[in-house]
Order: C-alpha cells, then sequence, then structure tokens
C-alpha cells in the first residue's frame, strides 16, 4: 500500500518506503505528536474521564486555517514521535489503562495502512473501548472499507458544500462528493448511532461542521445536504463555532476574524428548523488555549527504526 499510495483521494502514488513524500508529507514511518486524554470532544465522546486521543502528524486535506498546522504540514517530520505498529497498539492500552472512554485517531488517513495492523494487534492484547476514526471527511471508499469491522465511530468533518471555498481553502475543489461518497460508507459499516447506559456512544457517525467567517451560506447549504441525504436517523452533527485565526492569514484576509454571535446563531437556529440532533458551541470554545501542545508525550515504542509496513 505504501509503495504506490493511494490511500487518500489525491492518490499521488508515492513510494513513501522509499522515502517519498506526497502531498500529505508522510513517509512510511509513523509519527505521532500526542496521545493524551482530550476533554474537548462531543460529550459522548469525552464523557468525565476524556478520549484517548492520539494526534497523528501530516495531512492530507491541508487546510489553510488549520490550528493542528504544527504537526500537519510538510514541516510535521520535523516534529512528534517515531513509532511502529506494535508501538501504537501499546498507546492505545496505555490510554485505556488511564480511564480512556474510546480511543479517537485524530488525522488517520494517510496511516490507515499501519492501522488495519495496530487495532487488531490492540484487542489480541487486551483493548477493548471503541475505536473513533476523527477526519476531515476526505477519504475514499476503498481505504474506508479495508478499515470495516475496526472502527466503532466515525467522526468526518463536512467543511464545505461550495468546491470555490474548497479548492480555495482546502485544495480539493471536489470535497464535497467525496465526503458524501465517503458518509454513506461510514453509515453502511457503523450503522445508527448507538450509546451505552452512561451515555457514552458505542457506534455511529457523528458529522461536525466548522463554521467559518463570512460563509453562512454555505453552511446552510452543508446542513440541508445533511439533512437531506442522512438526517438525524443516520447521523448526528457537531455544529462548530471554535475557528480562531492562528496561522498567516494574509492572502485570505476575508477569514482573519472570527465568527460573531449573529453568524453563529443563524446556524444554530437552521439546524434546529431542519430537525438535526447533535451539539453547538458555547463561546468559550473560541480560545487558542484548546489547542494541544504538540510534544510527543504519551506515545508508546519510540522508535528511529525501519518501519513495519510495506
Amino acid at each position: 500500500m505504501l509503495e504506490h499510495c493511494t490511500l487518500c483521494p489525491r492518490q499521488c502514488g508515492a513510494n513513501r518506503t522509499a522515502g517519498q513524500t506526497g502531498f500529505c508529507g508522510a513517509d512510511d514511518k509513523l509519527r505521532i505528536g500526542l496521545a493524551s486524554l482530550h476533554h474537548w470532544e462531543e460529550p459522548c465522546l469525552s464523557g468525565t474521564r476524556g478520549a484517548g486521543t492520539i494526534f497523528f502528524c501530516h495531512c492530507s486535506l491541508g487546510c489553510i486555517y488549520c490550528q493542528n498546522h504544527n504537526i500537519s504540514g510538510q514541516s510535521a517530520s520535523e516534529c512528534g514521535i517515531l513509532t511502529d505498529s506494535s508501538g501504537l497498539a501499546d498507546t492505545f492500552l496505555s490510554l485505556q489503562a488511564r480511564g480512556a472512554h474510546n480511543i479517537d485517531l485524530v488525522t488517520p488517513t494517510h496511516y490507515a495502512a499501519h492501522l488495519i495492523e495496530a487495532i487488531p494487534l490492540a484487542r489480541t492484547r487486551g483493548l477493548t473501548i471503541p475505536i473513533i476514526y476523527n477526519c476531515g471527511g476526505y477519504e475514499r471508499v476503498e481505504t474506508l472499507r479495508m478499515l470495516d469491522g475496526l472502527i466503532d465511530i466515525y467522526l468526518p468533518d463536512l467543511k464545505y458544500y461550495s468546491s470555490y471555498y474548497s479548492e480555495r481553502y482546502s485544495h480539493a475543489a471536489d470535497y464535497f462528493d467525496v465526503v458524501c461518497a465517503a458518509v454513506n460508507e461510514m453509515v453502511r459499516q457503523v450503522g445508527a448511532p448507538q450509546f451505552n447506559a452512561d451515555g457514552m456512544m458505542t457506534h455511529g457517525v457523528i458529522i461536525r461542521h466548522l463554521m467559518l467567517p463570512g460563509l453562512n451560506g454555505d453552511t446552510t447549504q452543508v446542513l440541508r445536504a445533511i439533512a437531506s441525504h442522512w438526517g438525524s436517523e443516520q447521523v448526528l452533527v457537531s455544529l462548530m463555532r471554535q475557528f480562531t485565526p492562528c496561522t498567516d492569514l494574509s492572502d485570505f484576509p476575508e477569514l482573519a476574524r472570527r465568527v460573531t454571535d449573529e453568524e453563529y446563531t443563524a446556524a444554530c437556529d437552521q439546524m434546529t428548523r431542519l430537525g438535526l440532533a447533535g451539539w453547538t458551541q458555547d463561546a468559550e470554545s473560541v480560545s487558542e488555549s484548546f489547542i494541544p501542545h504538540f510534544d510527543g508525550t504519551g506515545v508508546a515504542g519510540a522508535c528511529s527504526a525501519e518501519p513495519d509496513i510495506t
């Protein structure tokens, strides 16, 4: 899979085993920025003890406003900790031992080849909590099918309806159509949302939409699309207002501000009118203090050895 990589929709064909890097910037080594208990996911994921969140370095989407830009871009090769599939499995188990409600895989797309080894390995070693695939939504259906039976909860973004915005801000003009196909596959795999007696999600799909300043019309189209494609019986929605300018946006001055209360309230009203169930955010979520410090903490099996995936 990594000798001619087509894991993400860009299908760049990079020979990652030879050290080549494609759009995402990752070679064949598994690099993690942080593994920790995270208390700021949706309530049914964070619970009282936190989600066992693993922030992977690099990204196949490349949003120009990414709050995790320190570990998501090409320079991410200088960040984080290297490990292998066995070390990743042990990281899962370490988070479970610390009380995590689940394992939350953040930006995992380009490491899908590693995950299909690490997750079964962790299960044989005693992992019992759900696995969350927390992604930008820009996924190949063929790659998702390799994960069928390994993932319990899908947490994709649906960032844009307009191809103009998805190209301008995430270099992916085909974003909306790709995400719709991906979410269809996610719903097929894990079904309607399910919860345990404590209110923690055990299976299902939550679609996140991060509002961007001035894009209320696009947000309306996204919410309408979710309602018409899936509705609240098949997916839940997390409407996010936490956009914080934290990168150089001098070429995108329209994004150099936060979402206003009026913009967010209008979107919340639209979500209600469409009958979509899920979550909204308080104003306190708009802060750079919610961005983790990516220092490689919590990663098991740190190494600089040759990778175990070919």
